[in-house]
């Protein structure tokens, strides 16, 4: 049906361009506002608006009314259920009546009231369906006349398209803004209730957290421990170990890319490099716990063993208690995850400043390496700085890597060798599984993300600050 719906638009869409544009082009006499492609636009418009709306009005509604038509019928034993059984069985009628298999198994007279009113739901269903089809296409074929027969000289159809088009750009732009508005505004409702049972300043600077032992008030410490301070502190601690790596490897690539490698070794490696950029994340989840972690840990535990009965027997005996799980695996596996994230972006900022700056500095005698490092990357670090900046964002909101290769421990250290967890990983955390909305443990989640709202936000001004002093001084 919907299909059916669409293609009958189209046609009708195009029907109305077609005609309007062979009218515009037929009449001559007084001079034309507007040329024959604006004139045709607008019928387009007078024909798909109203019908478009008549869709998306049915589909926000079709729900209720299927519901208020449904229930107005619905038959005396289905009525004296209880309201949430009465609920269960109207979802059942419907996926019955759209095809499916009930959720739920209905015996005695039920079953067979099931099927009765599954058939009586597609046909109201259907009539619903129907009747939106009927109305969007009758409204498509009145505004694709109107549309037609407006067309005059002095017609302003130019003004008119310009003004859909602001409009439209102006609807994408609200629709930006507003969920942008609605994300901030949910952190903050759902954050005030937290902060309502733990104190603010015991949140941000608290170095306990232990929010799975606030479950029920008749537990021991039922208080909770939620101190954000070892999050905080492991997810910038992972972030720094992977911009050490993911910055230089990634900027030289670009480096190399852009100034020194030749066109064919530039096409070879390239789309190897950006392979790398969609491989899942679970990927390199598994690459980190089974080969990068183990690695490591044979490296510092043979080191550790070498270390034993001198006089560094304390570090040899730590570095022997080393496990596959810790910050510099996460670290180092997010490193490369994001290579491919900066060169790419590096590469198209550097091959994006004039040639005109290459060419004078070559002019003036400079070589090809003493031209990047005093021409071309100080001309292309705003560029740089924002795409290194995208880079600790991709960082900071990864999860998966963290969860297989960090551990899920909230270790208050800068020690990249311990078990760390990150504001994310405890995010997924803490609202995954059966949980009570309203319980502090859950709404912790939301005081995570506000925080982390908050400080990537301030990071994003000082970059901005940073990039703006710097343009300033190459423009």
């Amino acid at each position: 049906m919907a299909l059916i719906v669409f293609a009958v638009l189209a046609a009708v869409a195009l029907g109305a361009f077609l005609a309007a544009r062979a009218r515009a082009r037929v009449r001559s006499g007084a001079a034309w506002h507007s040329g024959p492609v604006y004139h045709a636009v607008q019928a387009l418009i007078w024909t798909l608006a109203p019908a478009l709306l008549v869709l998306v009005l049915a589909a926000v509604f079709s729900d209720a009314l299927w519901l208020q038509v449904m229930s107005a019928g619905l038959p005396e034993p289905i009525q004296a259920l209880e309201p949430f059984r009465r609920q269960a069985f109207l979802s059942d009628v419907r996926l019955v009546g759209a095809g499916g298999l009930p959720m739920q198994i209905w015996t005695g007279e039920l079953s067979g009231l099931l099927q009765s009113e599954a058939a009586r739901s597609s046909r109201v269903q259907g009539l619903l369906d129907a009747a939106a089809a009927v109305a969007a296409v009758t409204l498509a074929l009145l505004g694709g006349l109107i549309g037609v027969l407006q067309v005059r000289p002095g017609l302003r159809a130019r003004n008119r398209v310009e003004a859909w088009i602001g409009g439209a750009l102006f609807v994408c732009s609200a629709v930006a803004v507003l969920t942008t508005v609605g994300i901030v505004a949910s952190l903050l409702f759902e954050s005030l209730r937290f902060f309502q049972t733990v104190p603010v300043l015991d949140f941000l600077f608290g170095t306990q957290w232990s929010p799975q032992i606030a479950i029920r008030a008749d537990q021991i410490g039922s208080s909770g421990a939620f101190g954000a301070v070892p999050l905080f502190v492991g997810t910038f601690l992972i972030m720094a170990i992977a911009m050490l790596v993911a910055a230089p490897i990634g900027l030289f690539s670009a480096i190399y890319l852009s100034e020194y490698a030749s066109g064919a070794s530039r096409a070879v490696i390239k789309p190897l490099l950006e392979i790398l950029a969609g491989v899942p994340t679970v990927v390199y989840g598994f690459f980190a716990a089974l080969t990068v972690g183990p690695a490591l840990r044979g490296f510092f535990n043979g080191i550790g063993a070498q270390l034993l009965g001198g006089p560094l027997d304390s570090v040899g005996q730590y570095l022997l208690l080393v496990q596959n799980q810790m910050a510099l695996v996460a670290g180092a596996v997010m490193g490369i995850m994001l290579i491919p994230f900066v060169s790419s972006l590096s590469d198209d900022i550097i091959n994006a400043v004039p040639q005109s700056l290459r060419d004078g500095s070559y002019a003036m005698g400079a070589t090809k390496s003493e031209t990047v490092g005093r021409v071309l990357l100080p001309a292309a670090l705003p560029g740089i700085a924002g795409a290194l900046l995208l880079a600790v964002s991709r960082a900071i909101g990864e999860t998966m890597i963290v969860t297989m290769a960090a551990g899920l421990a909230a270790n208050l250290t800068l020690n990249p060798l311990d078990t760390v967890t990150t504001v994310t990983v405890q995010i997924v955390t803490l609202l995954t599984g059966d949980q009570e909305f309203n319980s502090p443990k859950t709404l912790a989640a939301f005081g995570l993300g506000l925080t982390l709202f908050v400080l990537t936000l301030c990071l994003n001004i000082v970059a901005q600050r940073i990039v703006q002093a710097y343009r300033e001084q190459y423009d």
